[in-house]
């Protein structure tokens, strides 16, 4: 039997990646991955065994790493954007692991996740209290989804919205949002952080509507809280610092 390394490769970049994803990457001689994602690999793929798969094929890409790493001596990696366990591969494999009850070697290599991307280039918008949310309804339903919009709205937490490509669901969310924020609330759109085409907005919640066009599947949104505000083109969330100590 082999072993397999679920790798979280970070936003994209290799700068990005840790050095423990850079050694398991090396050290492979399969990689399982998306596509696009194997493209930002390009640097450790060569004289191994490259699987390729296109969108909504993460199923193959799960049992097919599961099957090279039940070969011996195998060490495989399947990769994933970002970190793995964040809408990413690994939630996948350790359930179709205890559905066919199999027992192998493996490990999760964590990576930069897209909200700790994006937030690095907006300043600092994550430093409170902060819910991640998926606007992909491929897989959950659109009432479910902007259920847990309302309860995060409600409850004034800073707000990251991962895969915004269903604009009228994204503009659903915006809305109940909106109904628990000031319009100068700041809103970050990062599209395609630390990769060739890296945009970055700051905006406000009346005005988000007029970047619809730079938001899509690489896009990540983050909604200020009561608290967040801009400074010259940072995003900034206080900690909390100025209720106990003078700053």
């Amino acid at each position: 039997m082999g072993k397999l390394y679920i790798v979280g490769i970070g936003p994209g970049s290799k700068d990005q990646r840790t050095i423990k994803a850079q050694e398991v990457l090396q050290s492979s001689n399969v990689i399982i991955g998306y596509n696009t994602y194997l493209k930002l690999i390009a640097d450790v793929l060569d004289g191994k065994e490259v699987i390729g798969a296109k969108m909504k094929e993460e199923i193959f890409r799960a049992n097919t790493a599961i099957e090279k790493a039940l070969e011996p001596k195998n060490i495989v990696s399947l990769v994933s954007s970002g970190d793995p366990q964040v809408y990413g591969m690994a939630g996948l494999v350790f359930d179709l692991l205890a559905r066919r009850k199999l027992d192998i070697d493996i490990e999760v290599v964590p990576g930069v996740t897209a909200a700790l991307a994006a937030a690095a280039k907006l300043g600092s918008p994550l430093s409170l209290d902060f819910v991640v949310i998926s606007l992909s309804d491929l897989l959950i339903p659109a009432g479910e989804i902007l259920h847990k919009v309302t309860k995060a709205a409600e409850g004034d937490f800073v707000i990251v919205f991962y895969n915004p490509i269903n604009k009228k669901l994204l503009m659903d969310a915006m809305e109940i949002v909106s109904k628990y924020r000031k319009p100068n609330t700041p809103v970050g759109i990062v599209k395609s952080a630390y990769r060739d085409d890296e945009n970055i907005i700051l905006t406000t919640i009346s005005s988000w509507r007029d970047y619809m066009e730079d938001i899509g599947m690489t896009t990540t949104m983050i909604i200020g809280n009561s608290l967040t505000y801009r400074y010259k083109n940072y995003m900034i969330t206080p900690r909390g610092y100025e209720r106990k100590y003078e700053i």
